[in-house]
């Protein structure tokens, strides 16, 4: 069974032929406890007559158990193969025991709605109701005597006696054979139609639920798919090759990028403009999922589009701004950090829409949080002026940046992971590459975390100066 498109009707089926060969070993037992009583003498049932029919209503109902084990065709088709082995057993046993068995012939229409197929349902019902017609006047002739369908107490020994009855019964203007047809069988032909609608109505309701349950099921495993390409097609858009630059010995970069979901709305970017400049950019996108991951691709690509055509961090912030705010109708936002490093002189410009304070290291300190000025974010007000400001980088210093999703990382006591701890983080590895650099916050922040489960985005970029 194709496991990405499974038929939750075949499986319900399969099960259903398994649970209705349970009740039927069920019912052989019962069976078989009635005829080891009736041979005690616990009841006045006819021993011989017993000993014909319960032995071969025991093996009918045995033989589904047997059935679905070597069963290896359709499983259609071995529904009716066991339902036909109840009605046969049940139709043996109630010709001999007429009166006892009738309610027994509910339950093959009851394990008939359990499939929830409605053509099943109704020739189950023709079948039970041709049985128990059948079974009511081979009872006639075979089974139990029953004084109130004969108005006889005489108790005869044969079929033979029991036709010549029936037909002078007839002769005398009682016909016995319509009467047990009008008065027997036609009462309880309708309680058992009775049983079949209510049946066949909760499974129709069942039916439609399970139908609705599969198409949510492929729906869901539609939209996985299709997640798992966006997962792929967003990784790709992020710079994913390290190292990076490597025929740039002045500097070491690496980001990482985690997303709570499938897809996220965090990213980060690096390029050169030009030989001697690289632009450096991380963001965050308000919302989860697939709207911020298409806000998030729309703003990495214009902040790219922008910087590469020359303009300043400034003039490509506030350019894009603008450009976010036309259509924005889901009113999504994004804070950003943006800066152009200068690599002959390692000045660095920047600036930062509403985006976390960048973190600096320099050669002979300690990673401290750089609490630069910040503006308003991106896409939330029309015509926003940003601020530049510069700082300088030299051999050793280094630069860390990342979202929000690593400072408000949770455990399972909701306590935030939080800066002062991030900070002893990149301290402990201050003079690592920034490769190890970010794996260690990673595992420092997976530890805190624990078995908490991971609400943001989390994404860091890092950049040291080697020469």
């Amino acid at each position: 069974m194709d496991t990405m498109h499974l038929d939750i009707f075949k499986l319900n089926e399969k099960k259903a032929n398994r649970y209705t060969a349970f009740c039927l070993l069920i019912a052989a037992g019962i069976a078989a406890l009635m005829w080891i009583l009736n041979i005690l003498g616990f009841f006045i049932v006819d021993k011989g007559l017993m000993n014909t029919a319960m032995p071969v209503g025991v093996a009918l109902f045995l033989l589904p158990s047997l059935l679905v084990r070597v069963w290896k065709g359709q499983e259609w088709l071995l529904k009716y193969l066991i339902m036909g082995c109840f009605l046969l057993g049940l139709g043996i046993l109630s010709s001999t025991l007429t009166i006892q068995l009738v309610m027994a012939w509910a339950c093959p229409i009851i394990l008939s709605c359990h499939y929830y197929s409605p053509k099943f349902a109704h020739i189950t019902l023709a079948g039970v109701l041709l049985c128990m017609l059948c079974s009511v006047y081979v009872g006639l002739y075979f089974g139990v005597w029953d004084a109130n369908m004969m108005r006889c107490v005489d108790l005869p020994g044969d079929a033979a006696f029991r036709a010549a009855f029936i037909r002078e019964a007839t002769a005398a203007g009682d016909n016995l054979l319509l009467r047990v047809f009008n008065f027997y069988y036609i009462p309880r032909a309708v309680i058992l139609v009775v049983v079949y609608l209510i049946g066949v109505t909760l499974s129709r309701r069942t039916h439609g639920l399970l139908k609705q349950q599969e198409l949510d099921n492929r729906e869901r495993e539609r939209i996985g798919a299709e997640l798992h390409v966006a997962t792929q097609i967003q990784a790709s858009m992020l710079p994913c090759v390290f190292p990076a630059f490597p025929e740039y010995e002045e500097f070491d970069i690496y980001a990482s990028m985690h997303p709570a979901k499938e897809v996220g709305g965090d990213f980060y970017d690096f390029f050169l403009v030009d030989e001697n400049h690289l632009a450096l950019v991380i963001a965050d996108v308000s919302g989860k999922g697939v709207p911020a991951a298409l806000f998030m691709m729309i703003t990495k690509t214009l902040l790219k589009n922008a910087v590469q055509s020359g303009l300043s961090p400034k003039e490509a912030m506030e350019t894009v701004n603008n450009q976010l705010l036309e259509n924005n109708e889901a009113e999504m936002f994004v804070t950003v950090w943006l800066a152009v490093y200068e690599i002959a002189t390692g000045k660095l410009t920047a600036v930062n829409a509403g985006h976390e304070y960048p973190a600096v290291k320099r050669a002979d300190g300690s990673f401290e949080l750089l609490k630069d000025k910040h503006g308003f974010v991106m896409a939330g007000m029309e015509d926003v002026s940003y601020q530049e400001y510069v700082i300088e980088l030299h051999k050793g210093d280094m630069l860390f940046v990342y979202t929000d999703g690593v400072a408000e990382a949770s455990d399972e006591d909701d306590r935030l992971y939080g800066t002062d701890r991030m900070l002893q983080a990149l301290n402990r590895k201050k003079d690592a590459s920034s490769q190890e650099l970010l794996q260690e916050v990673r595992a420092d922040i997976d530890d805190f975390v624990g078995n908490a489960m991971q609400f943001d985005d989390i994404t860091m970029m890092a950049v040291k100066v080697r020469k």
